[in-house]
């Protein structure tokens, strides 16, 4: 126990102040709604994110880039506007990243000054604008114009992982950051889950030929969730207008008084740089966008063109796995906060979610391309394979607010943007790899490059993560 008595004293110590105190419940409404809105925000960028995914299906002219000798299974093929090769595509779906991720460090830096509240919303709304010219950018600029529109979407959705990890520091007390980071993070496969479906939906009933329709209405929701966020959502329980004292005080003290090093003001650059912790974090997270996104950018083309999946069912199929990873991670998170508050080491608890949410999708992607003529098959590797990934949110995706709750924003704006960097190759090389040849054996390459990006990375964490408060 005393090798570990800085990750759990401050724990048990505040489980002893409050034991009597019937006044204060473990969730309190007001941090619940910050987490709420954080939650749906968090679903709403990967809405806006993922819908090209589908839409792009919809958009290409499929019988203009066919091969007639490859042996892709799918033939029920339906045109769309534009000839697009694969390779084109990787760039249209990687050109939202690129906006995105350079955004990443400038905000990480200025949240620290000048809060996170309106940096997230506001940036959200440049994304939401921005989605009702994607249609007007295709048919005009075609695929630069396409990927302009793209790239300023990714710009605005830049701060919501930094400014959401901000929040969660200022708002959740430490043995609550695996369910609320997990439930926060968790919008992201609910966003997608919404997304692909309705997405496939739009692209077949919707107006202006159907794929427009999507960018529109999902514009338009998350132009009314910008609204709201900015109006009821504050920076701080030290400034907020909406809170109880018992719960301001009760957050507050959680938080700032247990374990923390003395504030100095200053970002600690070189304690970072020097940090085993944080490159554990950092190489972990690399790997979890990589694989992530080759699913997430990839996957219906897949179930497109090797599954003769119709573009009507290839929303709701792709989903499935989204839907088991929501799910588990809520309940990977509860389980992660049961243990912390049972004394069990954070560090051990951090590294055991991780390699559940990396290594099981490793091995689901080494399998998963060997099952292609079973279309219920596939589909459940690839459930039982995110739906393990879901773990990551109470392994190293969390990790951040255990090394330092000040300084959290920052910590993953650089691992966020160092990740993503890494994420916006993964349609490039799923894009080379089968532009000339959409085959089976050429989409196993595909799966076993992402594979080996997890399994690598998960194996670093391992060796080198920790729990402890570092800043």
């Amino acid at each position: 126990m005393a090798d570990r008595g800085g990750e759990v004293a401050g724990v048990k110590d505040r489980k002893e102040r409050y034991a009597t105190d019937k006044e204060i419940p473990r969730w309190r409404k007001t941090r619940f709604f910050v987490v709420l809105m954080l939650f749906t925000g968090m679903a709403n960028a990967y809405v806006m994110r993922t819908n090209m995914s589908v839409a792009i299906v919809a958009m290409v002219n499929h019988t203009a880039i066919s091969d007639p000798d490859t042996d892709t299974v799918g033939q029920s093929l339906e045109d769309g506007e534009f000839v697009w090769s694969y390779k084109l595509q990787g760039y249209i779906l990687s050109s939202f990243f690129y906006g995105y991720v350079i955004t990443q460090i400038p905000f990480g830096l200025m949240i620290k000054y000048f809060g996170a509240r309106h940096f997230l919303g506001w940036g959200m709304m440049i994304n939401s604008l921005a989605a009702f010219f994607v249609p007007i950018s295709a048919r005009s600029g075609g695929a630069v114009g396409l990927c302009v529109v793209r790239f300023i979407q990714g710009l605005g959705e830049g701060p919501i992982v930094p400014c959401s990890h901000s929040l969660l520091a200022q708002w959740v007390p430490p043995d609550e950051r695996s369910l609320a980071g997990a439930a926060v993070y968790a919008g992201a496969q609910f966003g997608t889950i919404v997304s692909m479906p309705l997405s496939g939906l739009l692209a077949h009933y919707g107006f202006d030929g159907g794929w427009p329709s999507i960018f529109y209405v999902f514009g338009l929701l998350s132009t009314i969730w910008c609204i709201l966020f900015i109006w009821l959502v504050q920076e701080s329980p030290a400034v907020s207008t909406r809170i109880r004292e018992a719960e301001r005080q009760h957050i507050m003290e959680a938080i700032w008084q247990q374990n923390q090093p003395a504030e100095t003001g200053k970002i600690p650059f070189l304690g970072i740089a020097k940090s085993p912790a944080f490159y554990a974090i950092l190489v972990a997270h690399a790997g979890q966008n990589y694989g992530y996104e080759t699913l997430m950018t990839m996957l219906p083309t897949y179930m497109y063109r090797v599954l003769d999946v119709n573009i009507k069912s290839n929303g709701l199929i792709s989903s499935l796995p989204y839907l088991a990873m929501w799910i588990l991670a809520i309940m990977f998170g509860i389980l992660a906060d049961c243990l912390i508050r049972r004394n069990c080491s954070i560090t051990v608890i951090r590294k055991m979610m991780n390699s559940l949410g990396q290594y099981g999708p490793a091995v689901a992607l080494i399998s998963v391309g060997f099952v292609h003529h079973s279309l219920w098959l596939t589909c459940l590797i690839f459930i039982v394979g995110m739906g393990l990934n879901g773990a990551i949110y109470s392994g190293f995706k969390i990790n951040h607010l255990d090394l330092s709750s000040r300084f959290a924003g920052f910590l993953i704006s650089i691992t966020n943007c160092v990740a993503n960097l890494v994420g916006l190759l993964a349609p490039m090389v799923a894009g080379h790899v089968i532009d000339q040849r959409p085959c089976v054996e050429n989409w196993r390459i595909v799966f076993f490059i992402a594979a080996g990006v997890f399994i690598f990375t998960a194996s670093f964490y391992n060796i080198f993560a920790s729990g402890k408060p570092q800043w």
